[in-house]
């Protein structure tokens, strides 16, 4: 890490100019391992994660080139190799104010990923793997597991032994595959400079449960995290663009969302316990309030995953 971010950072200056300027200096928007994120004018370089498939990258960008308009698309289809990292290159935009929740733009998240599911895989120009939603909640189990023995641990495995192996990364999802997002939440968004908001971060793109993308937002819901009228605002906002991941007509979404808003509950309280451990604290009020969502959820089985939303 210590040599890949000032080889990010050179990589994206020159990026953006290939001559010197006289810019503000290079912003490091992310230093995770797995994602190193450097901005330099209206240019960002990403370093993606350790031991990224190139072929399911390469993929994924060519999706992202084709669905401008949807997605944020990449300048350039080729990841660069850099340290041992993979690299890609985007036009930089404004990401949603978090110091200002109130203007969230739920009906325009709402609307791209309805458009994102309803693209027929087969006008993709690429073949995609599936969308990595799964893997990623079984990932943060196997974290938590690993950062060592905690109290809020239990009520996390009870609720995740609860979901079906889909939801685990252990089958595939039993539901018709559609395009997906894989990580949605309101940080996978920018608006550009032409006032487009736009989807971000295709790491996770691929075929498999749309409801999965909405499953972030519901189980914040569920979990009592998020306001009710603005759940409303984006689930309404979702039917009115006809996104196929719940029936369009104001049935009741939730047997189509339990599932995948369980598994993300428990991947969200995996994390914070994991985290707890490593910071040497306690949790803290909402890490709390989604181990005690999952201690609820153990409690009650998950709704019967349905074999068609249509």
């Amino acid at each position: 890490m210590t040599a890949l971010l000032p080889a990010l950072t050179a990589k994206v200056r020159h990026a953006a100019h290939r001559t010197p300027c006289a810019c503000a200096p290079e912003a490091v928007l992310a230093d995770r391992d797995d994602a190193t994120v450097v901005r330099h004018g209206d240019t960002v370089a990403k370093a993606h994660a350790p031991g990224t498939d190139p072929t399911e990258l390469a993929a994924r960008l060519k999706v992202a080139a084709a669905l401008n308009g949807t997605l944020l698309p990449p300048l350039g289809e080729t990841a660069i190799p850099l340290h041992g990292r993979l690299v890609t290159l985007w036009e930089a935009g404004t990401p949603v104010d978090r110091d200002d929740p109130d203007a969230a733009p739920w009906e325009a998240v709402a609307t791209l990923l309805a458009r994102l599911h309803a693209t027929p895989t087969a006008e993709l120009p690429h073949p995609l793997p599936d969308m990595r939603g799964p893997t990623k909640a079984a990932r943060a189990m196997t974290r938590m597991r690993a950062a060592g023995p905690h109290p809020a641990a239990v009520p996390v495995e009870r609720a995740w032994a609860t979901l079906p192996g889909w939801a685990r990364a252990e089958a595939p999802a039993p539901l018709p595959g559609l395009l997906c997002h894989g990580d949605l939440h309101l940080g996978q968004l920018v608006r550009t400079s032409e006032g487009r908001w736009l989807l971000i971060d295709v790491d996770d793109l691929g075929i498999g449960d749309p409801a999965w993308d909405l499953a972030r937002p519901a189980a914040w819901y569920a979990c009592g995290l998020l306001p009710a009228d603005e759940w409303t605002r984006f689930l309404t906002a979702y039917r009115a663009a006809r996104g196929p991941a719940v029936p369009a007509d104001g049935t009741d979404p939730w047997p189509a969302l339990d599932i995948p808003a369980r598994a993300l509950t428990a991947q969200t309280a995996a994390l914070a316990v994991a985290k707890s451990l490593r910071e040497r604290r306690t949790l803290d009020e909402i890490e709390q309030a989604v181990v005690d969502a999952c201690d609820r959820m153990s409690a009650l089985p998950p709704e019967l995953a349905p074999t068609s939303t249509k």
